[in-house]
């Protein structure tokens, strides 16, 4: 009988397999798209497609675009039981958080935005 993969694994030098281990949960980070998300979530079309009250149908087309919007991604990641976060990574400057971006809520957009389409409404 053939060896199993933990056994060749664990025939390695421990830095070895410690880089196997490393990259391992690197991958697991990675998704492919939102196929391979929901999956992982433990989730089917349906249950998409019964969370954002639209058909089954639907879901398969979400799936296979290239682009969408924010909010239909948000809408998406939410409906598997995530939260959506966009990272935003510029050369010389830490990573930054756009919170808030694609929200359709008024009330999550910052003041001065408000303000403005107050303003412009004549409120």
């Amino acid at each position: 009988m053939g060896r199993s993969l933990a056994d060749v694994i664990a025939a390695l030098p421990q830095d070895q397999q410690d880089e196997i281990e490393t990259r391992y949960q690197q991958m697991r980070q990675e998704v492919e798209g939102l196929r391979e998300l929901r999956q992982i979530a433990g989730k089917a079309q349906e249950d998409i497609a019964t969370a954002l009250n639209i058909k089954q149908p639907s879901v398969s087309k979400i799936e296979k675009q290239a682009d969408m919007y924010l909010s239909t991604l948000r809408s998406y990641v939410e409906a598997v039981g995530g939260k959506l976060e966009l990272i935003v990574r510029l050369p010389g400057a830490p990573a930054l958080r756009l919170d808030h971006l694609g929200d359709l809520a008024e009330n999550h957009r910052p003041a001065r935005t408000v303000a403005r389409r107050r303003a412009a409404a004549g409120s």
